[in-house]
């Protein structure tokens, strides 16, 4: 016989797992035609069909019976499909027992129980009603242990409300003597219960129908039969009879059953009173809870009971309840107090302080507490930059040395610092300097360069927590998420209003860093106001150029370190511009001790003479600019956002007017050195190497200097720093982006120039005065008379008294340099050249012997000296023999030449220095 529907099938269970009697929504498809079709139901194998409740023919709710099977298929059966087929499962969790008395953190599903104790049934449903003798016949019990019971029947149970009752162990337990007629009789019992139950109640009303009449009708007879009995009579009709009798035996059982009555309804009292203390103990206990919680500092626990407590009471009626949660509100309000002062206590941890800002957020405490915390930590951040500041100033005062180990901050080491300290030019043929100070004191940290590292520390270890906690306010990750929810637009309506207070909380730090490095470093530039707050380090000596730079470089990083926290620049752009003025004084800074170090350089000169007529000081002075600049490169290039140092024209003619003092610095210490008496020479600076093969020669050379050595050694300084050293320190200006370069090196220059024209014409008054002067008395001497003299034997002693003397001028010069040799000879040779065309212009008249003799000595000097001319000693030689008389004969000239001729091969030794090739031109 073929069905009319399809076999029924589950697709879907709600919930998929559970413990025993959880209820659930049974979906599939053909789940019945209506609850009588509906005839099997069973999930993880037990039958749940009493439990059942048919809803459509896709939905049934039932609830789960106990199984044997922790895991199984949900089966349907009815009358129309047949056995269906299940595509889920459901899933038996083991109940856990929780007790009357047992805590629960979850409410727990009352389960409806039988009180074995009074006998009587507790809220048992019809379907789960069970008769304390279900057999209906006496119950014998067993006198077997009850061990041996559970080990025979394993797994099994004697309840016969349990899923795995067994019926032979609730025999052997309760009937083990019981006749065989009288177990017949409790199958009888059970046959009639069942048939009862199958009836209903439909089945007893039909059966009781008749009675039911009778009863009616006995009930209609008394009351006519009442009303129609003498009520005229005095004592009155039969029901008001009836009522007194009923009313004292009403009395009569009140007072026999008083005493039992009152002790009743004091145990139900009582009893509903501990039902009450027991059901709503989480209330009562929860004043000393939240105490207990508070001390231990579990705010968590504290939060979610208080939330329950509220949600449960918060709007209670109950006395007792109100006087309860008064005191838990109480208890609240104290630890609100609590975990505000927490929250503005300092120091503190951004998680703290951001645990603190949510458990009042959760607790609904009054006011802004987030933004309280801002606040505190604002304060206490400007409050530690300034005790940082009074600290090292006080630190100052108490130990101003060098060597305090304050200065030695958290055991710092600067090895960048140090060795670029440590990098110093070394100088040529033991020029260096030589002290007895102890140069450790140069890698002390100084207290101001000490305290701008620490500032700076303190300022990145505060400020980025400082930053994170205002954007978690403004983003809200600061509240829960119910307080964040409740309270979001009230929230974005104080960001707003509190945008521009935090931008000044910011600008306000940031003011007080600049203005407390200005204070140590640069006091100008305060305000006469700021000068108390921010200064008062008393400190006379200027930080050196290289603890400049190394600030400079602690700023930068800071402000790298503020830009990477996304901080606006426009509250950034006042630590720009501290950076940009400690540029600029470094710069002067540095230049102003290149000035100061290139003035000792006087010092350190050793007038050791290399082949080219140079010392080592053109070198020095070189390397002090070159090192200098090398040290500036840092200062000089910009980073990113950074403006140039020489931006401003101020700055620029500032810079340029120090680096052209320090060129003539130096140009000073050359004039210096050239006039320095024999007796101010002082070598006692000089360091002298051991091992050098010319150490006693050059000891001997310094200490025979003449003033006119000192002179041409000067001279030829001179001309080297020209042609060289001035073009070269040039291009390092350049090179390291210095402006005004053009103006620097044409005022050096000229000064340069201008000294080395006043040395050489001390030199050439030096040399040529005595020769000029020693030409007249020479000419004249022994009488002698142009008009009356001798024939020429030949040049006179004179002439080569001072050609010897231009001999040792030239011998002179060229030892020290041969570059100064044509422009020395050539104005000693102008001189005697003028003073001899002076003397023959000063005579009236020649003689024929005289006027051979003028021209004999005047030529021999002119052909000899020849390579030395210049256009003006050329004209005086002119001039001279145009003021004598022409030779008359062709004898003379030839007399002249052989003359010539043989004061030429004579003097050829002596001589053979004019000789030499002459470079083309000839500065004069």
């Amino acid at each position: 016989m073929s069905r009319s529907r399809q076999p029924p099938l589950v697709t879907g269970i709600s919930p998929n797992e559970g413990i025993p009697w959880t209820k659930v929504t049974i979906r599939g498809e053909n789940l019945g035609t209506g609850p009588t079709d509906l005839i099997g139901l069973t999930i993880c194998g037990h039958n749940c069909l009493l439990t059942a409740e048919w809803m459509s023919a896709s939905k049934i709710v039932c609830r789960v019976g106990q199984a044997k099977n922790d895991k199984g298929d949900i089966i349907v059966t009815t009358k129309s499909g047949g056995r269906g087929t299940s595509t889920v499962s459901f899933k038996l969790l083991k109940p856990e027992k929780i007790g009357i008395l047992d805590q629960s953190a979850v409410w727990v599903d009352e389960m409806n129980y039988y009180d074995m104790r009074t006998d009587r049934n507790k809220g048992i449903p019809p379907l789960s009603l069970r008769p304390a003798n279900p057999l209906g016949i006496e119950i014998e019990k067993c006198k077997l242990p009850q061990k041996n019971l559970e080990v025979l029947f394993h797994g099994m149970s004697a309840d016969f409300t349990s899923e795995n009752f067994s019926a032979a162990w609730y025999l052997i337990e309760n009937h083990s003597n019981t006749s065989f007629e009288q177990l017949k009789m409790a199958v009888t019992n059970l046959k009639r219960q069942a048939n009862k139950k199958s009836e209903g109640s439909l089945a007893y009303v039909k059966g009781g129908l008749s009675t039911f009449f009778e009863a009616q009708d006995a009930l209609s007879a008394i009351h006519q039969k009442l009303e129609a009995d003498g009520t005229e009579k005095v004592e009155g009709s039969m029901t008001q009879k009836l009522e007194n009798v009923l009313n004292r035996a009403s009395n009569t059982a009140d007072t026999l059953f008083q005493e039992v009555l009152g002790r009743k309804d004091k145990a139900d009292s009582t009893r509903n009173a501990l039902n009450v203390l027991q059901r709503f103990k989480f209330l009562f206990n929860l004043p000393l809870n939240i105490k207990r919680n508070i001390q231990k500092g579990d705010y968590d626990v504290v939060i979610n009971d208080y939330e329950k407590a509220k949600s449960l009471f918060g709007k209670t009626e109950v006395q007792v309840f109100k006087k309860y949660y008064a005191e838990v509100e109480a208890g609240i309000e104290d630890l609100r107090e609590l975990l505000l002062k927490k929250l503005l206590e300092t120091p503190s941890t951004l998680h703290d302080q951001k645990r603190y800002i949510r458990y009042l957020s959760d607790l609904h405490a009054p006011g802004d507490p987030a933004w309280q915390c801002i606040g505190a930590q604002h304060k206490w951040t400007l409050k530690l930059m300034q005790d940082c500041k009074e600290g090292h100033v006080k630190s100052l005062k108490g130990n101003p040395g060098p060597h305090s180990p304050m200065l030695d901050l958290d055991n710092d080491a600067r090895p960048s610092v140090l060795g670029h300290l440590s990098q110093t030019a070394s100088l040529k043929r033991g020029s260096s300097f030589q002290s007895g100070r102890d140069d450790t004191w140069r890698y002390k940290t100084p207290h101001r360069v000490a305290f701008v590292e620490k500032l700076t520390k303190l300022v990145l270890s505060q400020l980025p927590n400082f930053w994170k906690l205002w954007i978690s306010y403004v983003n809200g990750s600061l509240f829960s998420e119910t307080a964040e929810k409740s309270g979001q637009i009230e929230r974005s309506k104080n960001v707003r209003q509190r945008q521009n207070d935090f931008k000044k909380m910011i600008q306000e730090v940031m003011h007080s860093l600049v203005k407390l490095i200005r204070g140590a470093l640069l006091p100008f530039s305060l305000r006469e106001g700021d000068g108390r707050q921010y200064g008062g380090w008393e400190v006379q000596a200027e930080l050196s150029g290289q603890w400049l730079a190394h600030v400079i470089q602690t700023i930068r990083l800071t402000y790298e370190s503020l830009t990477a926290l996304e901080i606006p620049n426009d509250m950034l752009q006042i630590i720009q511009d501290l950076i940009l003025d400690l540029r600029i004084r470094c710069i002067m800074v540095t230049l102003q001790h290149t000035a100061e170090e290139i003035k000792r350089l006087a010092e350190k000169e050793d007038w050791i003479v290399d082949n080219e007529g140079l010392t080592s000081l053109p070198c020095q002075f070189e390397q002090s600019i070159v090192h200098s600049l090398q040290s500036l490169k840092g200062v000089v290039d910009c980073k990113p956002g950074e403006a140039s140092v020489f931006q401003q024209p101020k700055t620029q003619e500032e810079v340029c007017q120090l680096c052209i003092s320090i060129m003539q610095v130096f140009i000073y210490c050359l004039e210096q050195l050239s006039t320095k008496p024999d007796a101010d020479i002082d070598t006692t600076h000089l360091s002298v190497d051991v091992s050098s093969p010319d150490l006693f020669g050059s000891i001997h050379e310094d200490f025979g200097l003449t003033s006119e050595q000192r002179l041409l050694i000067v001279l030829s300084n001179c001309c080297y720093l020209e042609r060289h050293t001035f073009l070269n320190i040039a291009e390092h200006f350049e090179k390291h982006n210095f402006q005004g370069i053009e103006k620097i090196t044409q005022v050096s220059m000229a000064s340069l120039k201008e000294l080395d024209q006043r040395l050489f014409e001390n030199y050439i008054e030096l040399k040529a005065d005595p020769i000029v002067g020693s030409l007249e008395t020479g000419i004249y001497a022994g009488y002698f008379d142009w008009k009356d003299c001798l024939p020429p034997a030949g040049v006179r002693n004179y002439l080569k008294e001072a050609l010897v003397n231009i001999i040792a001028v030239h011998a002179e010069v060229f030892t020290i340099s041969k570059e100064l040799v044509p422009r020395v000879l050539a104005r000693v040779i102008e001189a005697v050249s003028e003073e001899l065309s002076r003397l023959m212009q000063c005579v009236s008249s020649f003689s024929r012997n005289g006027a051979l003799q003028a021209r004999l000595e005047i030529c021999a000097l002119r052909d000899t000296v020849a390579i030395y001319l210049t256009p003006e000693s050329r004209s005086s030689f002119k001039q001279a023999l145009e003021a004598l008389p022409q030779l008359a004969s062709g004898a003379d000239k030839k007399l002249l030449e052989e003359l010539l001729n043989k004061f030429k091969s004579s003097m050829h030794l002596q001589l053979t220095c004019f000789q030499a090739a002459s470079p083309t031109v000839m500065k004069t």
